[in-house]
């Protein structure tokens, strides 16, 4: 088990790193987890590796490569882990990879989704070129996403790439040219992505990227022997929203939306105009707008109105 310093410390954000991480659109941060972190998260991951064997493991859960068998497993993804395990959970919205994304976005930070990303060993496959925000779209750019390397990683094992500076520029069309959706650029917007700059994120175990959602990345196929484990866990501002109906917002876990690091906000910016927001009545509380209207709670100006 972790000592308290491993899960109630504040792991600081400095401001040449939060200004490196605006400029460039990433960061890494080579060993940033503790050892007892470490090794609970590798514990967690050979359990799950160990249940992709069922001939009925699930496919809500699991992503698979093609051959992927009990005796030869070839996992490509845990999906959700944070809904699915304590320990990620308590990684994700109360440990240090909480802290970073709330130092990094500059207050409190809303939680979207989580995926372990195994890359297996022996050609695991590549991750094309794209940017994430098309696959799930916010109300504002400030959606991050922070990823732990569970085991060393090397060239060979197909780091991910980051183009610097790329979340500032277009933001690229993932239809082919007959509308069909791949979530990669397409081969003719390749060469104005900046790809010879990309700068491929290598460091030992329990070392931390994080890029923004605008960023261009990707990964080459894994041609080590080793499986290249990489836990991803994604945050936006508090202000920020994911825009139903779109993409992936729809489908992702029990705890999107999940605040760390503070209350919710009153108030959240859409197209370039602030706005104060009502509370989040989707659990009920609400019924019409007569109860909150007719009530000593709800007038003008009140917590009630006010959010």
């Amino acid at each position: 088990m972790p000592s308290a310093a491993d899960t109630t410390a504040v792991v600081p954000v400095t401001e040449a790193q939060r200004a490196d991480y605006e400029r460039n659109g990433y960061l890494l941060l080579p060993s940033f987890l503790s050892a007892s972190w470490l090794e609970r998260l590798r514990a967690v991951a050979a359990g799950y590796v160990e249940a992709g064997r069922a001939p009925d493991a699930s496919p809500r859960i699991f992503d698979v490569e093609p051959g992927h068998s009990a005796e030869n497993p070839r996992l490509r993804r845990l999906i959700s882990p944070v809904d699915l395990d304590p320990t990620i959970r308590e990684l994700a919205l109360q440990g240090p990879v909480a802290e970073l994304a709330v130092g990094l976005l500059g207050g409190p930070a809303r939680f979207h989704h989580s995926k372990l990303n195994f890359k297996w060993s022996d050609g695991g496959e590549e991750i094309k070129w794209h940017q994430d925000i098309q696959f799930w779209p916010h109300s504002d750019f400030s959606p991050l996403t922070i990823g732990i390397y569970l085991e060393d990683v090397d060239d060979e094992m197909g780091p991910m790439g980051v183009v610097p500076g790329s979340h500032h520029g277009e933001l690229y069309d993932l239809y082919d040219g007959e509308g069909h959706w791949t979530g990669a650029l397409d081969d003719a917007d390749l060469p104005r992505a900046g790809l010879d700059r990309a700068v491929y994120l290598q460091g030992p175990a329990g070392s931390v990227t994080v890029h923004n959602c605008c960023a261009v990345h990707g990964s080459m196929p894994n041609l080590s022997p080793r499986a290249r484990p990489l836990l991803l866990m994604t945050y936006s501002a508090a202000e920020s929203f994911p825009l139903l109906g779109v993409g992936t917002n729809g489908r992702t876990g029990k705890l999107t939306g999940t605040l760390v690091g503070g209350p919710a906000p009153r108030w959240i910016t859409v197209g370039g105009r602030r706005m104060p927001a009502a509370p989040n009545w989707s659990q009920g509380g609400y019924h019409t707008i007569f109860d909150v209207q007719q009530t000593d709670g709800g007038s003008p100006g009140s917590e009630t109105a006010a959010g």
